[in-house]
């Protein structure tokens, strides 16, 4: 299976031509969050692709479960990329805190066995231009987690390497932008560390 996802690796890195930027970050082997903006089903696959094949075993994409769970994508995510699948519904708003079997707790389960994550906070995607706000979802992980790094990510030109809607990707230049790891204050409100997670990620946009 290494063998395979080394493959897709480098057929994604070669499909898109991606250059890949570490600032005042590097490609440690340490446990991380890694959460980016979101254009393009493609999105989580480069940027696993994007990190060094030591890094790649131990980091697991979240996807939405619609989108991955059947045939052959289910195939990939599950066994290639260890993919965390999770449903797109949001916790209610009257309901605040994540009930079992909720997406947090899928993403507290593979933290605690001392994987990485790639996350990506809009929670949909968007239209390239600019990022959406972040929802709840990663200040509650960095809440019961505060000991691993949350690392920013800017992805750039995913959507147009496959726009939504389409199925077959087109060759088109991309980047994958890590930025320096979040380091919000350890009582920061909810309000404050999104907007910080999302000015981080937003700061790379023309790094």
């Amino acid at each position: 299976m290494s063998l395979l996802a080394g493959a897709l690796a480098a057929g994604a890195r070669g499909l898109t031509g991606v250059t890949v930027r570490w600032f005042d970050c590097k490609p440690e082997p340490r446990q991380r969050v890694y959460f980016a903006n979101h254009t393009s089903h493609l999105d989580f696959v480069i940027l696993w692709s994007a990190l060094p094949a030591q890094l790649r075993a131990r980091t697991r994409p979240v996807a939405a479960k619609d989108y991955w769970q059947s045939g052959v994508r289910r195939y990939l995510a599950v066994k290639v990329f260890r993919a965390v699948l999770v449903e797109r519904r949001g916790v209610s708003p009257s309901d605040p805190q994540p009930q079992p079997g909720h997406s947090v707790d899928l993403l507290m389960e593979a933290l605690n066995l001392g994987d990485s994550l790639i996350i990506f906070p809009e929670g949909t995607r968007g239209n390239g231009l600019e990022v959406g706000p972040f929802k709840s979802g990663i200040y509650r992980l960095w809440q019961q987690r505060p000991d691993v790094q949350f690392v920013p990510v800017y992805l750039a030109n995913l959507n147009r390497v496959l726009p939504k809607g389409e199925v077959l990707p087109v060759p088109f230049i991309s980047r994958v932008a890590f930025g320096p790891p979040l380091q919000p204050a350890p009582d920061a409100s909810k309000e404050t560390f999104l907007k910080e997670a999302r000015q981080a990620v937003c700061a790379l946009q023309h790094a």
